[in-house]
């Protein structure tokens, strides 16, 4: 994965962890089906029959994905993917239904899930939706590395370092920055090329994105 930031693949620091499929259905032969098909295509699957035993397992950090049956008896389903999304565990889901039912999988896709399929489900349909789902989660892990390692960069600005930054993100030229900071303009430029190498990037344009992934604001009131 490219860096938008950067134009570098981004470093993710640690060993990268294996990728899972979570398999939660409250029917165990549905569990020990699926289970199969997909060891036998070379996934690693942790199957559950209860959400409380998912929940326990599961770690946010996994690259990894969930087939979710909709009518789980502790918990809806729909109900466990808000309950997820709102503990800010984003990880992608693939939902299974015995029913076919559009507003339920309408509700579904426009919530995050990447699939949603009907059971008895097509072996080829569930690997595709297994490994593009596992595909979305390598990218967001990589996302999360990366905006985590502009946020390590950012941290090492001095006071001044970040002030100045501001107001260069923000569009302003070198002379404008100086007049707003009272300080002259070739202060500003030193203070720009030390920003540069921290930050990791070559181009204002480079910063500027990197910004913007750390949620930098994009203006700055003049105090002229």
């Amino acid at each position: 994965m490219t860096s938008p930031a950067t134009g570098h693949s981004p470093r993710v620091t640690g060993p990268l962890p294996p990728a899972l499929v979570y398999v939660l259905d409250d029917e165990p032969e549905i569990v020990k089906a699926l289970t199969r098909l997909l060891r036998a295509k070379r996934f690693e699957v942790r199957g559950f029959t209860s959400v409380r035993a998912f929940l326990e397992a599961c770690r946010p950090d996994d690259i990894a994905c969930l087939l979710l049956d909709v009518g789980m008896p502790e918990l809806d389903g729909l109900e466990l993917q808000r309950r997820l999304t709102h503990q800010g565990i984003l990880i992608p889901i693939i939902f299974l239904t015995g029913r076919g039912d559009i507003p339920m999988s309408v509700r579904a896709i426009k919530a995050g899930a990447t699939d949603f399929l009907t059971k008895p489900v097509d072996a080829a349909a569930l690997v595709q939706a297994v490994r593009n789902a596992l595909e979305i989660s390598e990218a967001r892990r990589s996302e999360l590395a990366e905006k985590a390692a502009l946020a390590a960069r950012l941290a090492t600005l001095t006071p001044r370092e970040r002030e100045v930054m501001e107001h260069v993100v923000a569009g302003q030229l070198n002379k404008q920055v100086a007049a707003d900071l009272g300080t002259g303009e070739q202060n500003i430029k030193l203070h720009r090329a030390h920003i540069m190498k921290k930050m990791g990037v070559e181009s204002l344009a480079d910063l500027v994105r990197a910004a913007e992934r750390l949620g930098m604001g994009k203006t700055v009131i003049s105090k002229r």
